[in-house]
């Protein structure tokens, strides 16, 4: 299983040289298992695809966690929506009193976009996501409502042989230092539980946590305590703050890293970056 980061900052894009280190682009990963292929969520990463080169088929999957802006506006410019006779499938969370492609099309249509969804020459399918697990194609998906503002999935991928785990914005617990002492009342603890590998939201140090409870993102040291609770065996940390230039990112975490005891390796997430399962 390969992993490709095409988007990891959180909130907004960002071109300042002072964000070139981790990347500037909105929330997409790309997982690719043989000749399966999936993406997850359509921030402006998306747009990094080469979908002639690496999707020479006729369909696209694309699996979004919830629709805050940063995850979905990579949509809006996302050729194979817009090239006719393309088959593309839009996963997303249900758990609305509003279907999915009404609360999707809020977004894709006139005053924000030009063209209604309704009218994208692409043959679109969107579906709904609960909390039952699913086979597509080779993988083993499971998904379940994770703690952040409006609806929001998490992903577990079972692939031929690993397993990844995506939780891109996520406040596990709200409003305390440490999570609590049992593993049921940890949002998302099913979803990493012994993942090969946890892509995990980080935006906030420990400093800044206690003035943005409630907002549906973790520290760094709340990430890292959900890895090592969940025993996941990798941390990559995720959706990183746009207002914060990169040496403060880098510090932070190297200062995080050395007063921290946890054994398994951890790392921030670099847009164009890789990484083999």
């Amino acid at each position: 299983m390969r992993v490709r980061l095409h988007g990891t900052r959180g909130s907004y894009p960002t071109s300042s040289v002072e964000n070139q280190t981790y990347g500037g682009n909105t929330p997409c990963i790309e997982i690719i298992d043989g000749s399966q292929r999936m993406i997850l969520d359509a921030g402006t990463g998306i747009l990094e695809i080469d979908f002639n080169r690496d999707y020479p088929g006729n369909r696209i999957d694309i699996f979004l966690t919830h629709l805050h802006m940063d995850h979905i506006q990579g949509l809006a410019f996302c050729k194979p929506l817009f090239t006719p006779g393309k088959e593309v499938h839009i996963w997303g969370p249900g758990g609305s009193s509003e279907p999915l492609i009404n609360r999707l099309n809020r977004f894709l249509s006139p005053p924000l976009f030009p063209i209604p969804l309704r009218d994208v020459p692409s043959k679109l399918s969107v579906h709904e996501l609960s909390e039952a697990p699913f086979a597509f194609g080779d993988f083993e998906i499971t998904t379940e409502f994770i703690s952040h503002p409006g609806p929001t999935l998490g992903y577990r991928i079972q692939g031929k042989s690993k397993t990844l785990t995506y939780i891109p914005d996520h406040e596990p617990i709200i409003g305390k230092e440490h999570l609590y002492p049992e593993d049921e009342w940890v949002s998302g603890f099913d979803l990493a539980l012994q993942a090969d590998l946890l892509i995990h939201d980080s935006q906030y140090s420990a400093m800044e946590y206690p003035a943005k409870i409630g907002w549906g993102h973790s520290s760094l040291e709340m990430a890292a305590e959900f890895c090592s609770r969940t025993q996941a065996k990798r941390l990559i940390l995720f959706h990183h703050d746009p207002a914060q230039p990169d040496t403060v990112r880098t510090k932070m975490f190297e200062d995080f890293k050395r007063g921290s005891s946890y054994s398994f390796p951890m790392e921030l997430a670099v847009q164009g970056q890789e990484i083999e399962l």
